[in-house]
């Protein structure tokens, strides 16, 4: 179900924003100390992520207040089950982004260097007013990494909270640690792609490495508040194999505690991988069944009509907690406390009494300028 909803500010986009996070270097060029890649610009270079930028001796966000667009989605296809389940959620991204992921499934944003994509804009402030008054519960920075424009989410999560409204960050965890910090301070739940467990995956295939990620996951465990999920896309013949998985969800459950969701998604041919075959269910549900008896208590299935790979059940009792298909609601099982219904055990998330029934449906809005 789709509908568009229009918003008209009157206000011209906002210019370029001067960021922190570089230095000079002694050849002249200025370093972005963001993410790992560290990239080195001259005058009018831009980082691999196309949205930063050397301007005027200063690295600037060219896509500060700009956006490839404004949509209400479930708050379950971020994909988060564990935070105000059935809700809606404004989602939007830019332009850009700091890995290189061969099979992009947002390729048509995260690796456009044409500003033209973005086609709206809104300040902080309107953003979260936007948000608030067509009932979310919160905002979701998605679509393309977050972490590239990380001073706008900062913004607009600032002033979401002043409205009483969430920040999620749907991210892959590449940046370094003081940006990490000042971004997810900001944040109240987040998803963090975990793309494999091979350094041979994350150099090969999305020109990144591992280590980073695995450092934002431990940063975020011990160190935050924030709730997060994983995603981890299942590609045939790339990082789906029985042995990597073991290694992987048995690092998350030593790692990252038991109660950690992890979603295992279909991958389908796109960008610079149509030559794959797409990924069989067979491989999603034989994967949620490793993690499972690694000990890991809420795995999920998803990019693929599974109702009982994609519900959540009592790790206890194994009673049905909540029931989903696709993206509605079903039956719902928890008591006030966030505990199960059958046998009193506490579920790991953030619940409230009674879910959203936001369902599948997906509005396209417009905030024009």
């Amino acid at each position: 179900m789709s509908s568009v909803t229009s918003w008209d500010w009157g206000k011209k986009p906002p210019k370029p924003e001067k960021t922190g996070h570089w230095h000079k270097l002694e050849d002249g060029r200025l370093q972005c100390d963001v993410c790992p890649r560290f990239c080195k610009l001259r005058e009018g270079q831009q980082g691999l992520c196309f949205v930063r930028a050397r301007e005027d001796e200063k690295v600037v966000l060219t896509t500060y207040g700009r956006s490839s667009g404004f949509c209400i989605d479930p708050i379950e296809k971020k994909p988060l089950n564990h935070f105000l389940p059935g809700t809606p959620v404004l989602s939007f991204g830019t332009a850009g982004c700091n890995l290189a992921c061969k099979f992009c499934q947002n390729w048509d944003m995260s690796k456009s260097r044409e500003m033209d994509k973005l086609a709206d804009a809104a300040s902080p402030e309107e953003l979260a007013n936007v948000a608030s008054q067509l009932g979310c519960r919160s905002i979701a920075f998605t679509y393309n990494d977050p972490i590239i424009f990380y001073e706008y989410a900062v913004d607009v999560a600032k002033a979401a909270q002043a409205v009483g409204v969430k920040s999620v960050a749907v991210t892959a965890g590449y940046v370094t640690p003081e940006p990490r910090a000042e971004f997810f301070a900001q944040m109240d739940a987040a998803n963090i792609d975990l793309k494999a467990f091979t350094e041979r995956f994350y150099h090969k295939i999305c020109g990144g490495h591992l280590a980073p990620v695995l450092d934002t996951l431990l940063y975020l465990r011990n160190e935050t508040s924030v709730w997060f999920e994983l995603t981890t896309l299942l590609i045939p013949g790339e990082n789906d194999s029985p042995a990597e998985i073991e290694e992987m969800t048995k690092w998350v459950a030593d790692n990252l505690g038991v109660n950690t969701p992890l979603h295992f998604s279909a991958f389908h041919p796109d960008y610079r991988m149509l030559g794959h075959d797409s990924t069989p269910k067979e491989t999603l549900t034989r994967s949620r069944d490793i993690a499972i008896s690694n000990g890991l208590n809420y795995v999920y299935t998803g990019n693929v009509h599974d109702t009982a790979g994609g519900s959540t059940y009592c790790p206890s009792c194994n009673s049905l907690l909540i029931e989903r298909d696709w993206y509605q609601l079903g039956q719902w099982n928890l008591d006030s406390q966030s505990c199960c219904k059958n046998c009193g055990t506490w579920i790991a998330g953030a619940f409230e009494q009674n879910p959203g029934n936001w369902g599948r449906q997906r509005q396209v809005v417009k905030i024009s300028h």
